[in-house]
């Protein structure tokens, strides 16, 4: 009577277990097909309001972007800017948290509730990316789109070869040289160093500078300085106290070598 009850106990076992692992391979399957409807959707919108996302040089004096602003701006207002990083995934809107809430942490730039969330700044920076520093936020999904595809300039090698960030903005184009990819820790840069003051800057440049970590890349041979202006992407690891950091500085402004 008792081996009865042990052997069916141990049936029981296996078939809770083996709904478990379905359960598991089900709930699996949905989240990368979620990934991958979400990639599409994007990837629709960047052939519909993009001509093309060529890299652009630093002596370029045409102000055409390759973005229509206009389809863009109807879908959705608080879409400002579009960044591309040449030889990457990264090719995406650049929107603004006009409250510095946390919506398109978690939204879209459809407006809808997702965990891709948008790439986005807050309105502690300007939108005309004139502050000394314009920190940029996008999620690191694991199929790498958003900024899931940051934590490859943790290679060294892929960090030499891919030193450039376009921004595109109406009428505007911006590029930045990559001098700077590391791992910091979870404070928020705007709120907790004041750039307002020199001093500030300068001291924050040598931080970054004098890092030497090793997975950190910096590009030393990069003179930057508390007169320049740079861009910090910013992006999530394992680790909920850290995040990871890509940095550039600005090489090329079409308005200033027009006078527009």
């Amino acid at each position: 009577m008792e081996e009865k009850v042990t052997e069916k106990s141990r049936k029981k076992i296996w078939i809770i277990i083996l709904i478990i692992a379905l359960l598991c391979v089900i709930t699996s399957a949905s989240y990368f097909i979620y990934l991958k409807i979400e990639a599409e959707k994007m990837e629709a919108l960047k052939n519909e309001v993009t001509v093309s996302t060529e890299d652009t040089s630093s002596n370029e004096t045409q102000v055409e972007t390759p973005v229509d602003f206009k389809k863009l701006k109807k879908q959705n207002p608080d879409i400002y800017a579009w960044i591309n990083i040449p030889g990457m995934v990264i090719d995406y809107p650049v929107l603004r948290n006009t409250n510095n809430d946390r919506f398109y942490l978690t939204h879209t730039v459809d407006l809808k509730k997702s965990k891709y969330g948008a790439i986005y700044t807050h309105n502690y920076n300007d939108m005309e990316f004139n502050d000394f520093n314009t920190v940029i936020y996008g999620h690191n999904m694991k199929n790498g789109t958003m900024f899931g595809s940051l934590k490859k300039f943790r290679d060294n090698t892929f960090f030499e070869q891919n030193r450039y960030i376009n921004i595109y903005m109406p009428g505007r184009i911006l590029k930045y040289e990559i001098f700077a990819a590391y791992v910091f820790d979870d404070r928020h840069i705007l709120l907790n160093f004041d750039f307002s003051d020199m001093n500030v800057r300068k001291e924050y440049l040598d931080m970054i500078f004098s890092t030497r970590k090793v997975s950190a890349n910096i590009k030393r041979d990069i003179t930057v300085t508390e007169n320049d202006k740079i861009i910090t992407l910013s992006t999530c690891t394992n680790n909920n106290n850290e995040r990871y950091l890509v940095q550039g500085v600005l090489i090329y402004d079409s308005r200033e070598q027009t006078g527009s």
